[in-house]
């Protein structure tokens, strides 16, 4: 599924090594901001750093038009998680974002991910 930040969606996310992040988005960084996790979809990422959240859209057959969006921690009103259940056969963990614009961002995340270290990650920067 396409990180697309005109909807409220929900996205198929596996994490990556920091290493497999698209080198585009290095350019990105700002002095003293450094990647804290990475995700993927097939072709699309989502970086957490230790500022704010960015999305790389990659569009088209051959993939080489991308769209960069990024959600700063400072924007953010409230967010919550949603952890795996016990046992379940694909488990998988909820981020639910809502900015003060109103925005909303809900991100799923596939495998076993500890999406409570996504949560103190934000709290860092907006408590």
């Amino acid at each position: 599924m396409a990180i697309n930040f005109n909807q409220n969606s929900t996205f198929n996310l596996k994490p990556i090594n920091k290493e497999s992040v698209r080198g585009e988005v290095m350019g990105l960084l700002v002095n003293g901001e450094e990647i804290a996790y990475a995700f993927q979809t097939v072709r699309d990422q989502l970086i957490f750093t230790n500022k704010r959240i960015i999305a790389v859209d990659v569009q088209g057959i051959t993939g080489k038009r991308k769209s960069f969006t990024t959600l700063p921690y400072s924007k953010i009103q409230y967010f919550s998680i949603q952890t795996p259940g016990f046992m379940e056969a694909f488990p998988d963990s909820e981020l639910f974002l809502m900015f003060s614009s109103g925005f909303t961002a809900t991100f799923e995340f596939k495998e076993k991910v500890d999406v409570g270290i996504l949560g103190r990650l934000i709290s860092q920067y907006i408590l």
